[in-house]
């Protein structure tokens, strides 16, 4: 039954990719036509199935194919329950998606409990489609690292898009067979951690360590071998990136975090950006432009969404004013 299910599954996504491949691939021609009678760019009309020159107006094709679905949907509701295929593939899966999930439930498609027998066949089942997911030590380890990645991922609120990199950086580096001597857990949580990096959403290491099962110095040092070996290319982390999750947390208002970016942007141009922490910076800009918008938030609430201490914020927002005051003399 699993094979047959994860056959057809197969067949689909193939089709499916193939079927994206050609529309690409006519997209791309059309693209490159030309107007026979006046050399002007061609378009494709999806409404009327035409290609059409643009600027005299020539049909050129009037036969072309409608590779879409022959169905019409106005929600996602009714989308999904038209559509005739399977999910799309995700690399957040250690099978890509691709193999067949039996439910939990117990129940028959009507909706009733099944019988004792029937309970004990089922259970059967899933064990061994199970075994059949999961057929070496190599899918066994990416099975649990994808897991972790996702726990994480969720508890951090990171996007899915972070948590696909995040898939994708760890693949590579047990293709790469990086894993050997380091922990399944650290390994996972650096991936996370580049990922987030990457895609401009970055967390603190104090934050990660939180969530993960593994130290701070360990995911440090897994980190830094991680981007080293895979030559992940990560710019250093810039302290406006955490101004919005920090002024959200806090309830400020949007004046607030605008001027909690603009102390920012004047220190950078002062040069004290350099050699401090981006987390530090951005909490005590968020604290020095509640204080100048006269927003009541405490360095202790700062300190609290932020992870760091008061001293910190104390000693980074006297010279955020600082920079600010000289910025504006200077302007």
């Amino acid at each position: 039954m699993s094979d047959s299910v994860t056959t057809r599954f197969t067949d689909e996504a193939q089709t499916t990719e193939k079927d994206t491949d050609e529309r690409t691939r006519t997209e791309t021609n059309e693209a490159e036509m030309t107007c026979p009678e006046c050399a002007g760019d061609v378009r494709f009309d999806a409404e009327h199935g035409e290609t059409v020159c643009t600027d005299c107006g020539l049909v050129i094709d009037d036969q072309n194919i409608d590779r879409g679905p022959e169905w019409r949907a106005f929600d996602a509701s009714e989308r999904d329950s038209k559509s005739r295929v399977g999910a799309p593939t995700t690399k957040m899966m250690h099978d890509d998606g691709l193999s067949t999930n039996i439910g939990w439930q117990d129940k028959d498609a009507y909706g009733r409990s099944l019988s004792s027998r029937q309970r004990k066949k089922m259970q059967r089942l899933r064990t061994w489609n199970e075994r059949f997911r999961t057929r070496d030590s190599k899918e066994r380890n990416l099975k649990q690292a994808l897991g972790e990645i996702d726990r994480m991922a969720s508890a951090l609120g990171l996007p899915k898009n972070v948590r696909e990199t995040a898939s994708v950086i760890y693949r590579r580096a047990l293709a790469e067979d990086l894993l050997p001597g380091r922990s399944i857990e650290g390994v996972a949580t650096a991936a996370l951690y580049a990922a987030a990096r990457q895609a401009g959403t970055p967390r603190s290491l104090d934050e990660m360590a939180i969530v993960s099962r593994v130290d701070k110095m360990e995911l440090t040092r897994t980190y830094r071998y991680v981007v080293r070996e895979l030559k992940l290319e990560i710019q250093p982390a810039d302290p406006e990136k955490f101004v919005p999750r920090f002024a959200s947390d806090l309830d400020l208002s949007d004046e607030a975090e605008r001027r909690a970016r603009q102390l920012l942007d004047n220190a950078r141009d002062e040069g004290i950006l350099s050699g401090k922490s981006p987390v530090g910076l951005a909490a005590a800009a968020i604290y020095a432009a509640a204080l100048l918008t006269n927003e009541k938030v405490t360095q202790s609430e700062v300190s609290d969404v932020a992870n760091i201490s008061e001293v910190t914020i104390r000693n980074r927002y006297k010279e955020l004013l600082e920079a600010s005051d000289t910025g504006f003399a200077a302007a």
